[in-house]
């Protein structure tokens, strides 16, 4: 009888279907969501006021506040995390070597999707088929220099952080907001990091308040990237309530072109680099998939960062030692959509626009921009800022930007999808190169969550924390080889 009762007790309990708490599907399923309400809410149109309806605007708060809540983790997951990574390579001999291997890679995976965007861009002539009546002209109201990169590294305070706003001329309030250069906070990090390292004994005490604070920010941003899905539904909603599908016009085929080079770059060039360093193409996707996603709907590297940086160590296997550092500096002057195949197809389509014939020359000012421009514009990333330095570069007129800001916000999606998933690609090839990576965990199985959390057990399908520390530790037994 006690026996049986204790078989049959098992059976007893169900659980849910993989899909339904699967990651993946939930942000799948928050698309879906987040397209229905958003065409729901277009077809709704704005107030009498010609204000958004209230559809469109809860979608726009919910949107707008989840990218807040992951941009609030960037600055203190950046400073926690490269200060405790500078300081834990005090028994590693190899990190210049690290740091100049990621360069490299940054440099030519850009140099191979800059490349495929000037071929596209010469193939299929997008500039030839815009209308000359639809599109307006319209010069940027910022423009991209190859001074921005000097400027960027030079701290305005502490951790980088800036407050800019208007007074509002009724009210007389003050709407200020708050903003931060990600490549000076990097700077900084790198400073105090260092200068703990030199303090030596005397500085023990705040690395491990520094240790524990990462341990603290880690456990929050999990709790932030657990709520992806509802933060998917508001911005994919209101991105569609706002621009609908529409605003294409005669830009149809500049479109297309783009999202070809992207697809390209994305579904060709990745796999082919992650096959020839002998690793799972399934594995890498499904890995950085959660970051990929998430990346598409809210149109934001830097907001990304931390799912990024956290899908690169715990799905793909690269130490935290080194992510800590690969993939905050990736999301500054790594962007092979916004910084390389975007501009290179834009700038064709430019001058085929105005009738201007680009010669050999120009189209090696365009590889030139793509692969150190991203680092030059690194103050002050963005896809128009990019653009503008190549435009400036070639002699073309920067009131062509104007033609394409129509399309600015469907193109930017899949421009940072591709941003971010060679911003994981990148560390994940030179780990692999230099014998550090975690195989064991980029080959383990998806459990269907974006990251294996820290504090979870074997009972919950995830991975415990001695798996999660073995990346470090081959890091450093590498690294002392």
């Amino acid at each position: 009888m006690s026996s049986s009762t204790a078989t049959a007790a098992p059976q007893r309990t169900r659980r849910l279907p993989k899909w339904v708490t699967s990651f993946g599907w939930q942000i799948l399923a928050a698309l879906v969501l987040g397209l229905i309400l958003g065409g729901v809410a277009k077809s709704i149109g704005p107030d009498a006021a010609d204000n958004p309806n209230g559809l469109h605007a809860t979608l726009a708060t919910i949107g707008g506040s989840y990218v807040s809540l992951l941009k609030a983790a960037v600055v203190p997951l950046i400073f926690t995390a490269i200060v405790s990574s500078i300081v834990g390579l005090r028994k590693v001999t190899n990190a210049a070597r690290l740091a100049g291997q990621t360069l490299l890679w940054f440099a030519l995976t850009a140099l191979i999707a800059v490349s495929i965007g000037i071929a596209l861009g010469v193939a299929f002539q997008p500039g030839a088929a815009a209308s000359q009546t639809e599109l307006k002209t319209e010069a940027p109201g910022t423009v991209g220099t190859w001074w921005n990169f000097l400027i960027g590294l030079v701290p305005t305070n502490f951790l980088g952080l800036g407050v800019s706003g208007d007074v509002d001329a009724t009210t007389g309030a003050l709407d200020a907001s708050a903003s931060f250069n990600v490549l000076q906070i990097i700077v900084i990090s790198a400073a105090v990091g260092i200068a703990a390292l030199k303090v030596g004994e005397k500085a023990e005490p705040f690395i491990r308040l520094t240790e524990s604070a990462l341990a603290v920010i880690q456990k929050v941003l999990w709790w932030i990237i657990r709520i992806a899905p509802l933060g998917t539904v508001g911005l994919i909603g209101n991105a569609v309530a706002e621009y609908g599908w529409s605003t294409m016009g005669s830009l149809t085929a500049f479109v297309g072109v783009l999202y070809l080079g992207l697809a390209l770059v994305l579904f060709v060039v990745y796999p082919v680099l992650v096959k020839t360093h002998g690793l799972s193409v399934r594995q890498y996707f499904s890995g950085v998939w959660p970051a990929v996603q998430l990346a598409f709907v809210s149109r934001s590297s830097i907001g990304t960062l931390p799912l990024t940086q956290r899908v690169t160590e715990r799905n793909l296997g690269v130490p935290r030692g080194y992510a800590s550092f690969a993939v905050p500096l990736g999301a500054t002057t790594k962007m092979d959509g916004c910084a390389a195949v975007y501009p290179a197809v834009a700038a064709i389509f430019i001058a085929q626009f105005f009738g201007i014939d680009l010669t050999i020359v120009q189209y090696l000012l365009i590889v030139i921009v793509s692969v150190v421009g991203s680092a030059a514009t690194a103050g002050t990333t963005g896809a128009t800022v990019m653009l503008t330095l190549t435009l400036s570069t070639l002699g073309l007129p920067l009131e062509g930007v104007g033609l394409l800001l129509a399309v600015d916000p469907i193109i930017d999606m899949g421009r940072t999808a591709v941003n971010v998933a060679g911003q994981a690609l990148v560390p994940t090839i030179v780990a692999k190169r230099e014998g550090i990576l975690d195989e064991g965990l980029y080959n383990a199985p998806r459990q269907g969550v974006a990251f294996a959390d820290d504090d979870a057990d074997a009972g919950t399908g995830t991975a415990d924390l001695a798996e999660a520390s073995a990346p470090e530790q081959r890091f450093e037994t590498a690294a002392r080889d």
